[in-house]
């Protein structure tokens, strides 16, 4: 009784934010309507565009929650140790390659990552798993194709989102290795205690743990979901087309200000791709950087990374991945027309 009242408050808590920001967006719709002849128009526009993103991410979102509470509460902390034993020149390549086995959403791979250097990880290779598994997650990779399903478009986005993630996540990780050594990386009196999960607690104390996690989850991504959704359907509906056109039409500018607003909203990385492909006005090599470019660095992660890891780390991360994303998108635009 008293796991689901706290479950209760902490739904109700996380949802409190985003139901403002709804809220707030529902009345400049209805602002619109008496405002202008068109504005019942706008209002449909913008309540489909919402609704239609909601519905097909939120499955997503549930499923990437299970399974990143799956990982935290029954997967041994032994198995991550595992990647410490490898070859230095293993570690980064195999370390990236990891999202497959690891699904975890961006905002779960950073404690992974701190684990895995408290484990004896190189920090190039705990780096490219943290950035690289939010885009090479397999829920990820079936959001991207459904998102883009029917589209001539679709496999030079699923491909090159998993080819340039990973480029850009390696070449993060060496920027950030050559730099820090071992826990070096890490903020002072940030470093967790090692809690291995091999058989401590019953049954029904796994459980219990397994769905506080997935609530939390759950609640946290979702919420982003409705502001990114929001925002998303309000720039198709209320901005007018000309500058949206001016902007998408622009060589490299478009490509920055979808970087820069993937960046903005903070989306999960499991529901991305269905806000990208709403942005139709834009051509490929901008929507597969915002995919590329959002899971690695916007807003929240910010936060998380200068909490957890020493100073400066951040600025080298957004360096690094806006200058990578930005050649890299650019040169798979020209390889597919």
């Amino acid at each position: 009784m008293a796991v689901a009242e706290t479950l209760d408050v902490r739904v109700r808590g996380a949802w409190r934010a985003p139901l403002l920001v709804l809220a707030a967006l529902a009345g400049a719709a209805l602002l619109a309507r008496f405002l202008s002849g068109s504005g019942i128009g706008a209002a449909r526009t913008f309540l489909l565009v919402f609704g239609s993103l909601l519905v097909e991410a939120l499955p997503f979102i549930l499923l990437g929650a299970a399974v990143s509470a799956l990982i935290e509460v029954f997967v041994p902390a032994s198995v991550f140790a595992r990647l410490a034993r490898l070859p230095r020149g293993l570690q980064m390549p195999v370390a990236g390659l990891g999202g497959f086995a690891f699904p975890v959403c961006e905002c779960g791979s950073v404690p992974v990552a701190r684990r895995l250097l408290l484990k004896g990880l190189h920090p190039t290779a705990a780096v490219t798993f943290m950035l690289a598994a939010p885009i090479l997650n397999p829920v990820v990779l079936l959001a991207t194709a459904i998102a883009y399903r029917g589209r001539d478009v679709m496999w030079p986005m699923l491909l090159g989102r998993a080819g340039l993630g990973l480029v850009v996540a390696m070449a993060v990780g060496w920027a950030v290795g050559a730099r820090a050594r071992g826990t070096e990386l890490l903020r002072p009196g940030r470093r967790m205690e090692e809690h291995a999960h091999d058989g401590a607690g019953s049954t029904e104390g796994r459980w219990t743990r397994y769905f506080g996690h997935l609530a939390d989850d759950f609640t946290m991504l979702a919420r982003y979901l409705v502001i990114g959704a929001g925002i998303a359907a309000a720039l198709q509906t209320f901005l007018p087309q000309d500058v949206i056109g001016r902007v998408a039409t622009t060589p490299v500018l478009d490509v920055v200000a979808l970087m820069v607003l993937a960046a903005a909203l903070s989306l999960c990385s499991e529901s991305d791709a269905f806000v990208a492909a709403s942005f139709v006005q834009f051509g490929m090599a901008s929507q597969l950087a915002f995919l590329v470019a959002g899971p690695m660095i916007d807003a929240k992660l910010a936060a998380l990374y200068g909490g957890t890891f020493g100073r400066g780390f951040v600025r080298t991360v957004a360096i690094v991945v806006f200058a990578v994303t930005l050649a890299g998108s650019l040169w798979i635009q020209v390889a597919f027309g």
